[in-house]
């Protein structure tokens, strides 16, 4: 199986800055992750709406590349090695099992690594590369911030999608 069974929970109420950082960002990769589970390639690669071409596979290569780069290549400066090319990432029309396999583990992988970095450093921590808004370099603590966003704007695109495909909505 592609996918695993990724528990999620709603983080402490009560928790310090950093753990509620840290769960929230869970919280969002589970939900996400809940709404591809059980469904075949060519579910996974249906499109949205034209003019867009919006898929939850789409999606799940878009995390991936999101966790890969905004960690590891911002944050830590590691080379920008993507996983997927541009014409992978354009297309997935004809995704088969061997292209969802390999979109769910490198989006395991990018999580992995970004939990990695993000329990190595401290929040007030700045990227080791200028970011894309306004050339600047960035906290750690704005970066789980952003991607928590990131990760809560598609789980609303991943909750219409997945509704299209077989009805199955909510948080």
């Amino acid at each position: 199986m592609t996918e695993q069974p990724i528990p999620r929970r709603l983080p402490n109420r009560t928790a310090d800055e950093r753990t509620m950082l840290r769960e929230w960002l869970e919280f969002h990769r589970a939900t996400f992750a809940r709404k591809l589970q059980g469904l075949t390639p060519e579910q996974l690669a249906l499109r949205s709406a034209e003019p867009s071409a919006m898929s939850l596979l789409g999606l799940l290569q878009h995390h991936a590349e999101g966790e890969r780069w905004m960690l590891g290549c911002l944050f830590k400066g590691e080379p920008d090695v993507p996983y997927f090319s541009p014409v992978d990432f354009g297309d997935l029309t004809g995704a088969d099992e061997a292209v969802v396999a390999a979109s769910w583990a490198a989006w395991y992988e990018a999580c992995g690594r970004s939990r990695e970095i993000e329990a190595a450093a401290s929040l007030d921590d700045m990227t080791a590369i200028p970011g894309p808004w306004e050339n600047e370099p960035v906290s750690l603590r704005w970066l789980l911030v952003h991607v928590i966003e990131e990760y809560a704007r598609h789980n609303g695109h991943a909750d219409l999608l997945r509704e299209r495909i077989d009805g199955i909505s909510g948080w």
